[in-house]
């Protein structure tokens, strides 16, 4: 059988979606594990990631199950949700290697002041205060802070590690993205395929 065949388009779409499966509990248990330990104390953020695992948990146990009994209905609802995945992937990982320095410091600074615990998360594992100015008369949970005069602000840090975590969101989100509309032409091939253990003058 060549790789165009029934059992390989299915084989390989059944590996696909068995990739998403583990990156989806990959998602999940990192964002508890995360959450439980105390590492992140914003809930917006766990819940967040929580719930993109659980909508990609979802994509990928219906096109499983599409894939695993040749089912015409859920192949096409999992085509048509995931080629909407690959358009939005795509235009957010071109977003984040297109941002020049400028943006990324108003990006950074909007989600600074967007979520009060994901600052104090920030300040504590960075050993920093404040976004843009120390204020020794406020309080800050690093531990430099016992010196104030020892800190630094958390802008300073941010944006020397901003380029290099959107270049690597980006990239990563570029190699799934094309994963994804692989996905798509495999269940589009695939779903036009007869079953050769099925009646030969029936197409499926």
């Amino acid at each position: 059988m060549v790789c165009g065949g029934f059992f390989c388009a299915k084989n390989a779409l059944s590996a696909l979606n068995i990739l998403y499966v583990m990156v989806s509990l990959l998602l999940i248990g990192v964002a508890a594990w995360g959450k439980w330990f105390g590492l992140v104390s914003s809930f917006g953020v766990v819940a967040g990631v929580i719930g993109v695992g659980a909508f990609l948990l979802l994509v990928a146990f219906v096109g499983l199950c599409g894939a695993m009994k040749h089912q015409q209905v859920l192949l096409f609802f999992y085509m048509i949700v995931l080629f909407m995945v690959f358009v939005l992937q795509f235009s957010i990982s071109c977003a984040c290697l297109a941002l020049n320095k400028d943006q990324q410091n108003q990006l950074l600074e909007v989600g600074w002041n967007k979520s009060e615990a994901t600052q104090k998360d920030v300040e504590k594992t960075l050993d920093c205060c404040g976004y843009s100015s120390v204020n020794s008369s406020g309080s800050c949970p690093a531990e430099c802070f016992s010196a104030p005069q020892s800190c630094v602000s958390c802008s300073s840090i941010l944006q020397t590690y901003a380029g290099e975590v959107l270049r690597f969101i980006g990239g990563l989100g570029l190699f799934f993205s094309f994963t994804e509309i692989l996905g798509v032409w495999l269940t589009h091939k695939y779903r036009n395929l007869k079953d050769p253990r099925s009646n030969p003058g029936a197409f499926l």
